[in-house]
């Protein structure tokens, strides 16, 4: 990854050493913010309008004013990627609740927020998209509102950092004895039998705007997909993993608590999904992704 030489702030566009928030700006003290990752490629965004979506409907769920509407930020992603010719990377978005003259929990009547973006370079469809990813368990300690996208992100930060610890590169967040979701991704398995399955959509995970872009390819692939939660004990018996989001879009997970997912490849479901995710955003796939043609 690359960072790009211009930064957005509060509708400025400057290089980063220009770029300076306020020590009392409430993401930094309550992580009292909002955030969206959205990839580029082609020189074009990927879903840009779910992830629009679902940042004002968390700005709503968390009480920051939005300070833009859906056309504002469409132009803010727009001109930062066209102003740092970035044709393939993800652009980070952040929205605070601003800063004031205090640290005071309930802050002001009415928040002035804070507007941060950047954009990175970054190769989309990488080593990990065509050799698959390694996973452990680990119990979900993160809030109850998962499903806003918030800048809460200790327990993935940690979740991170024990997964590299035991030689792999995600985590699946465990609670109640069931999976909630991967530590920055949503979870998916597949049956031996060829079923789909994802936990639906509730609090206790993300809403994912690549899942929902997995979920449309169903009539497109011929599967169907089951969402419901499932077990730890589920996951180890799958013949296939995988995970889906913005920044690695859809990565096969070939390795379980350092058993191998199935035959220790990308299974013949995983590749299909990812053939028909990255047709639906424009790549070339015998190009930039042969290998989802390995188990045909």
């Amino acid at each position: 990854m690359s960072l790009c030489p211009l930064v957005h702030l509060n509708g400025a566009l400057l290089p980063l050493s220009d770029a300076h928030v306020s020590p009392l700006d409430r993401g930094f003290l309550f992580a009292h913010a909002a955030y969206e990752v959205t990839a580029v490629y082609g020189g074009k965004f990927v879903d840009l309008d779910g992830h629009i979506a679902r940042l004002e409907r968390t700005l709503a769920g968390i009480g920051i004013p939005n300070p833009h509407d859906t056309g504002g930020w469409a132009t803010l992603h727009s001109d930062l990627i066209a102003r740092n010719a970035l044709v393939e990377g993800l652009v980070y978005l952040q929205v605070t609740g601003g800063a004031y003259d205090a640290r005071d929990f309930a802050g002001p009547e009415t928040f002035t927020p804070t507007v941060f973006a950047y954009a990175d370079t970054k190769a989309l469809i990488g080593a990990a998209a065509r050799d698959g990813i390694g996973a452990v368990f680990l119990d979900d300690s993160r809030w109850k509102r998962r499903d806003m996208k918030t800048t809460q992100l200790l327990s993935q930060a940690l979740a991170y950092r024990a997964a590299k610890e035991k030689g792999a590169e995600t985590a699946f967040m465990v609670e109640d004895g069931f999976v909630t979701e991967a530590a920055s991704a949503n979870a998916w398995i597949v049956t031996q039998g060829g079923e789909i399955i994802t936990r639906q959509l509730s609090p206790a995970i993300l809403p994912g705007i690549t899942r929902a872009g997995v979920m449309a390819l169903q009539a497109a692939g011929g599967f169907t997909v089951t969402e419901r939660a499932f077990t730890p004990e589920e996951a180890m018996a799958a013949a296939e993993i995988f995970t889906s989001s913005a920044g690695a879009m859809v990565a096969p997970v070939v390795t379980l608590e350092g058993k191998p997912v199935g035959d220790g490849r990308p299974g013949p479901v995983t590749r299909r999904v990812q053939r028909l995710y990255y047709e639906a955003m424009g790549a070339d796939v015998a190009s930039a992704a042969a290998f989802v043609f390995d188990r045909d």
